[in-house]
């Protein structure tokens, strides 16, 4: 054989093993080698998780948790550059604009739980939420207990407000139960003393107190009235390499202690854009989950 021909073989076999490399790219890393940009999701008023700042750009923790994720793909696929491409998504859209291709990673405070992992998949957990409720610190509340024979206000047609009227039940409180027509209208109850205190989603009571005339006056409960609700990255169902590319990033960011500086920065700093202070610890739930990174759904995994 000439040595024309086995130049000859040696270039089809170096072509073989190049194409075959290039067909391993599927579904969303695909995609995004062969367009060079990412889409990502974000929300407009999901404080901190996702937002827009004064100049209408989309900032926040789950935004920053993103950029992460879109440098470990740019990575992976030996890319130049990628451009991140923002598509706003709302409460109602974000999973119709997952599934059909329009967004590749979302953004923001949405819920992983079993009914959604049947239409989406979620990385690792970046933060938990919980029903508990705010009060002054002058009244001195110090447990769920010392609700008894109160009045207590919770935002007509939420979860809490069920969660709440069932615990008064169980726990025979015999608590006076206010419906509130909005969150708003419910944390000016405490804030005038018309009701001792406010049951809602912990990081949202949050916003409220870090928003009110005078924070230092208030306290969020420890005890809780649900279970942890984990908050997750939201990505296609179903295309297992994009996401085990993403869930290494995640879980990589969470050990090794740069995910907790990005939570301080969010929850403990002031942020954009009017300087408002959350100040919303990191709990022991999260840290553990930050130790050991999950993307399980089921509250009773994060206690």
């Amino acid at each position: 054989m000439t040595s024309k021909y086995l130049i000859g073989f040696a270039l089809a076999a170096a072509l073989g093993v190049s194409q075959a490399q290039a067909e391993e790219l599927t579904g969303t890393l695909k995609n995004i080698k062969e367009t060079g940009a990412i889409t990502l999701g974000f929300r407009d008023s999901s404080i901190p998780f996702s937002y827009l700042d004064d100049n209408q750009k989309p900032v926040g923790y789950a935004m920053d948790i993103c950029y992460k994720i879109v440098d470990a793909i740019k990575k992976e696929l030996k890319l130049d550059k990628l451009e991140v491409k923002l598509n706003p998504v709302t409460s109602a859209t974000r999973i119709p604009l997952m599934a059909n291709g329009t967004v590749d990673l979302e953004c923001g405070s949405t819920t992983n739980n079993a009914e959604r992992q049947k239409q989406v998949w979620f990385t690792n957990t970046h933060f938990l939420t919980a029903s508990r409720y705010v009060f002054k610190k002058s009244s001195g509340l110090k447990s769920i207990d010392d609700l008894k024979g109160k009045t207590v206000v919770s935002t007509a047609g939420t979860t809490n407000i069920k969660q709440l009227t069932e615990a008064n039940v169980a726990r025979g409180l015999g608590a006076n139960i206010i419906p509130a027509k909005d969150h708003a209208e419910a944390f000016l109850m405490v804030e005038t003393d018309r009701a001792v205190a406010f049951v809602m989603d912990d990081i949202l009571l949050a916003s409220l107190v870090a928003g009110s005339k005078s924070p230092g006056d208030y306290v969020i409960s420890k005890d809780a009235f649900s279970k942890p609700e984990p908050y997750g990255i939201m990505l296609r169902k179903d295309d297992a390499p994009f996401k085990k590319v993403v869930d290494a990033a995640t879980a990589a960011l969470y050990t090794s202690g740069e995910g907790e500086k990005i939570y301080d920065k969010w929850f403990m700093q002031k942020i954009p854009p009017k300087g408002l202070t959350l100040n919303v610890e990191l709990g022991p739930e999260l840290k553990h989950e930050f130790a050991k990174p999950s993307d399980s759904p089921d509250p009773d995994s994060y206690k």
